[in-house]
Order: C-alpha cells, then structure tokens, then sequence
C-alpha cells in the first residue's frame, strides 16, 4: 500500500507554491526576449489570447487530473494518467511528467546556480568598477571556471552542487519545505521585482548623458504596450507566444499534477488554479515587462535592445546598467535582481524535484530523504554535462527536447486523455467538484475541440518551421511545387542536425572542423543520457506496475 499521505498546510501556500512552480526565470529572463524579437506590444495579444485559450484550460485540467489520481493514492504522472484512462499505455505516456522535470532540472538548476553566484558578487561589489565589457568577460570566465568561490576554484561548479544540496535538503521535508519556501519567497519576489520596476521605469529619459546620448525608458514601455496590427497574423509570432504560456505555467510537465495530487477531493481547484494562473501572468507582464527593457533601452536605446536582447542580457549587461545608479544603490539593486531570479528559479526546481520524489515513495516505500537525495544525484549526473560542455550545446539540447518538445507533446496527449478517453462530461464534473468558482460552460467546448488543436497547431508548426519562419512564402512555393524548405530549428531539422552538419560541409580549417565535430559529439551524448533517463524512469514505471496496487 502507498504510505505517502502529505497534505498541504494550508491554502495560501498551495496557491503560492503552485504560482513559484509557474513563475521562474522565464518570467524575468525569457518573456520580455520573446516580446521584443516578435514585435513587442503585438506580441501581447496572441499570448494572452493563448493563454485564455490554452494556458487556462490545462491549468483546469491538469489540477483535476492530479486531484483525481491523489484519490488512488498516486502523486506521479504514470499513475495519475493510468488512474484516469485505465489502460496500462498511459502509465507510460506519464514518464514524460517524471523525465521532464529531472531532464529540465539539470540545466535550470545551473542557471539557478549562476544567479547565486551573481547575488553574492553584488554584495561583495565584484562589479562596481567593470563596464559592460568587463562584466562580459565575467560571465565567460564564470563559463570556462576561472573564477572562484571564496578561494574555491571552479565557482560555477562549486555553486552548482550547493544549489542541489539546497534543493536535495528542502525536499527532504516534504510539502511543508516547498510550503515554506513558497510563503517566503514569493512574497520577497514580487517586492523585490516592483522595487527594481519603479527604479527602472523612474529613470524616464534621465539616462540620456554624454555615455548615453539615445537612452529613454519610456522607448521600451511603449514599444512593448503599443501594438502594430499589421504583422499580428503572422504565425510566428502566434507560435513564440503559445510556446512561452507553455514555459511560463510549467503545463506539460506533470509538477502540478503531483502537487494537486495532495488536495483534498473536493478542494476548489477552479479557483485555485485560476488564481495560481493569473498570479503568474501578473508577474510575468507587468514585472516582467518593467525591468530588463525599460532599463536597457534607457541607458542604450531601443536600437541596442532590439539588436542585443538575449537570455543572457540578465547577466552580461544588468549589472553594468544597475551601477550607474551608484556604488551603494548599484550593488543593492543587483542583490534584489538576483536575489529575485534565484526565488523565482528554486521554487520551481522544487517543483520538479517533487514528481520523482512522490513516484519512488508511491511505488517503492522510498523515505522523503532518500527520495530528496536521489534527486539530487541524480540531477547532478545529468546536469554535469550541461556545466562542463555548455560551450558545446549541451544545455541547449537538453532545453531543447526536455524543455520545448517534451513539453508540447505530455500536454497534448493529457488534454486527449481528458477530453476523448476520459470523456468530457467526467472531466468537467472533476472540475467543477468543490468549486467555489463556476467555470463558464463555453470552456467545456474549449477544453474539448479548441485547446487540442492549438496543441496540434503548435506541434506541426514546430515539426515542419520553414526557412526564416516564413509561412506565407514556403505555403506559396509548397504550392507551386517548389517544395518545403525546413529551418534549422524544425523539429525535423533539429533531429538531423541539419545546421551542425551544413557547417561542417562548408567549414574549411582544421579549427573549425574540429569544434564542429565536438559540438556534434556532444550534441550525440546529450540525447544519449536524456534516452536513457527516459527508458530508466519507464522500466521502474514498468517494475510499479507489477504491483498490485496498481491495478485499476
């Protein structure tokens, strides 16, 4: 029998730990890079038309999955999915609610690490005296081990295994750890963000001096809150905004079916998913677009961000920008910026770590601790390669297939279970158990025909992506019969390794061969280990299900 009988304390901190599973790095790193590469303030409108026709129906969805399945005693996907649909297959089809989160933690976890080296840099004033260039450097000397931890060498590494042993240690209390790290971290989170929000914006077009001539706040508030309706039709932006409401709420993943497994059975799940959900958005627009943009384009111009937001503008130009504020306030708003993305990153690691935690106590009588551990370890072997090769591409195949397609497809086979097997008159009831909130019953026919087909839609449009995303122009040529020219981000092209191979034929020194061939090699050993995590987690799906207690 499973002995795994947690409940949470309380229900603000299911709320706020169901929103730090949502709201992570991509809140503050990836939505305004998303925004400002797909047309700003038009971006706005497929992602929040996404997220009402999409986001929210699997938020419902998958709260009530987890609900159910919790009243079988199961708190992991395989079994969550096998409680629902019966069927030994989806048993399997719930290892992507497992993988996902382990394969995706070994790289965010690393992220997480880099934000804690960073907090503590800011406090030390390790970047008062850089400019951008020399906050450059940092950040490629953090990347190739030549810094260190109070004497340490190889900071990025030693961070690293402190970030798991962080992670492994509140896991190891159980839902009262992620509770309790939820109630204070959120909290200090969105403080922290509406601080750094005002001082941002604030700035207005005082940045303009002799080093900033173009610089104006104001440039990036209005590009990113003024549509221009003529390119909103154009799929790619519809695209990048589906993917980023897939980021953003951590659906197809299987973290809040396991955290809703722990509910009561007729706890309101309408609307405490609606709340967690919104909560998220909240962050994720409003704070989310008051930072990075307005501060860059306020000292460099709208110009520069255009031409330069990355990912990694977060940690190769923020601190350079905060320390024009000056010494005090500069290593003060860098300890709140990190401060800030290190909360936002750990209580969703948390949440990934949960589902491995939960499966091996559910089926193989694992205690909280050892679970905890093994998630670290394991999370650790695998994250490794994302350290030491991230030059390479491991952490971008990881990302990749882990953190984008693996995404897309758990998501689109739950929402089928839900509405097709399961059938959509049950499916809606379990919603709408307990529920204090009233969904409208214009959702019932969205959550059956519309939000699957956005997922489809989504799927294929990864699957097949033309040259430069162009659809009109590879729909023309496809039609008069000039063929389908795949970009190299397609799925198809991506499992091919068309770019990697392209270079290599056209490549010509020896040096450029060779790194080439290395980037292959591990690109190689990448899908190797995240093949054999996932047949790992389906043969211990395969030994539980032998058991007798999961016979459904």
């Amino acid at each position: 029998m499973r002995s795994n009988d947690q409940v949470w304390g309380s229900r603000i901190g299911l709320i706020l730990a169901m929103a730090g599973n949502s709201v992570g790095l991509g809140n503050f790193l990836r939505f305004p890079v998303q925004a400002v590469q797909n047309g700003g303030g038009v971006f706005i409108i497929p992602y929040l038309t996404c997220f009402l026709l999409m986001g929210l129906p699997l938020l419902w969805v998958e709260w009530s999955m987890g609900r159910f399945g919790g009243q079988y005693g199961a708190h992991a996907s395989p079994f969550i999915l096998q409680s629902i649909g019966k069927r030994r297959f989806w048993a399997y089809m719930g290892v992507f609610g497992i993988f996902t989160n382990i394969a995706v933690a070994a790289y965010y976890c690393y992220i997480e690490s880099w934000t804690l080296s960073y907090a503590i840099h800011s406090l030390r004033g390790t970047f008062i005296h850089l400019d951008q260039k020399g906050v450059v450097a940092f950040f490629n000397q953090y990347l190739e081990f030549n810094t260190n931890f109070f004497g340490i060498p190889g900071e990025a590494i030693v961070l690293f295994v402190i970030c798991l042993a962080l992670n492994g240690f509140i896991l190891s209390k159980g839902l009262r750890g992620v509770e309790m790290v939820a109630k204070i971290g959120m909290p200090l989170l969105i403080v922290f963000g509406i601080v750094l929000a005002t001082k941002s914006v604030s700035i207005g077009t005082g940045a303009a001096s002799t080093s900033f001539p173009e610089g104006n706040a104001w440039d990036g508030l209005n590009f990113l809150w003024t549509p221009e309706y003529d390119t909103l039709w154009r799929p790619k932006i519809w695209l990048a905004a589906a993917g980023q409401i897939f980021f953003t709420l951590s659906v197809g993943m299987g973290t809040i079916h396991c955290y809703a497994s722990y509910l009561k059975s007729r706890e309101d799940i309408a609307l405490n998913a609606s709340t967690a959900g919104f909560t998220n958005e909240f962050i994720e627009i409003i704070l989310g677009s008051l930072i990075v943009v307005p501060l860059a384009a306020g000292y460099l111009g709208m110009d520069w961000v255009k031409e330069n937001i990355s990912f990694g503008v977060a940690f190769q130009t923020m601190p350079f920008l905060f320390h024009q504020w000056g010494v005090v306030l500069g290593s003060a708003a860098g300890v709140l910026w990190f401060g800030l993305l290190f909360f936002a990153g750990i209580t969703s690691s948390l949440a990934m770590g949960t589902p491995w935690v939960s499966f091996m106590q559910d089926e193989f009588q694992w205690s909280q601790s050892k679970g905890a551990l093994s998630f670290a370890l394991l999370t650790l072997l695998l994250g490794l390669p994302c350290v030491l090769f991230y030059r390479y591409g491991v952490f971008d195949e990881f990302d990749y297939w882990a953190g984008t397609v693996s995404l897309v497809v758990f998501a689109l086979a739950e929402v089928i279970l839900f509405a097709w097997v399961w059938g959509m008159d049950k499916g809606w009831s379990e919603i709408n158990k307990g529920a204090e909130l009233r969904i409208p019953s214009g959702y019932k026919l969205i959550i059956k025909y519309v939000t699957p087909s956005l997922l489809l839609v989504v799927f294929i449009g990864a699957l097949i992506t033309p040259v430069d995303n162009n659809w009109i122009a590879a729909i023309n040529s496809f039609l008069n019969g000039g063929g389908w020219a795949l970009d190299h981000s397609s799925i198809i092209s991506k499992l091919f390794q068309s770019a990697l191979q392209e270079q290599l034929l056209l490549a010509t020194e020896p040096q450029e061969i060779q790194w080439i061939s290395k980037q292959l090699l591990y690109s190689n050993l990448s899908r190797f280990l995240l093949l054999g995590l996932f047949l790992m987690i389906s043969w211990l799906v395969y030994k539980a299900s032998k058991l007798p207690k999961n016979e459904y």
